[in-house]
């Protein structure tokens, strides 16, 4: 296969799911800068073995391939952090909130996303690839390296800590 005709078939077939691949990537680093680097990361992966390209779709392969990166993004990340010492001009700066970010706070699709981050991960995850991205369980049992019955398990509970969390959070803003 000549170089054109793999580019050609690789935007046709992995590009498409960028959107997703950042998605997720973005859940899995909760930093912006670092999904970009896991989703870029991602993509060199995916072209290099993309000769090579299995599972149940070439979109659960990418989004296998960029749950990785993204985990391999966050382990360097947690190397580098017990390596730095605090500095406080940058912990504290804006600690005062703007109008808008308490705006922001209080809506609901903000509580909501409060609180998909503030699950574990491998129940935020599957969370995310099931509900935001629509994969099938089968897929995610591919991408997330599980069978399909820990997948429903850890979907199920995710939901329900989410639910006790969004209950907690509307008490606490009425209270």
């Amino acid at each position: 296969m000549s170089d054109a005709s793999k580019l050609s078939r690789f935007e046709a077939v992995v590009l498409v799911h960028l959107d997703a691949a950042y998605n997720l990537a973005r859940w899995l680093t909760r930093d912006a800068a670092g999904a970009d680097d896991a989703v870029q990361d991602a993509c060199l992966r995916a072209f290099r073995f993309f000769d090579n390209l299995h599972g149940p779709s070439p979109k659960a392969w990418f989004m296998t391939i960029v749950r990785n990166a993204s985990l391999d993004w966050l382990k360097v990340q947690r190397a580098s952090r017990a390596e730095e010492s605090y500095d406080e001009d940058l912990h504290t700066a804006g600690a005062a909130e703007s109008v808008e970010a308490a705006a922001a706070r209080d809506s609901d699709a903000h509580w909501v996303r409060v609180g998909i981050a503030a699950l574990p991960r491998e129940y935020r995850e599957v969370l995310v690839l099931r509900e935001l991205e629509e994969l099938s369980y089968k897929e995610i049992s591919a991408i997330v390296d599980v069978p399909i019955g820990t997948v429903m398990s850890r979907l199920s509970r995710g939901r329900d800590l989410l639910q006790q969390r969004l209950l907690q959070s509307r008490e606490r803003k009425r209270s």
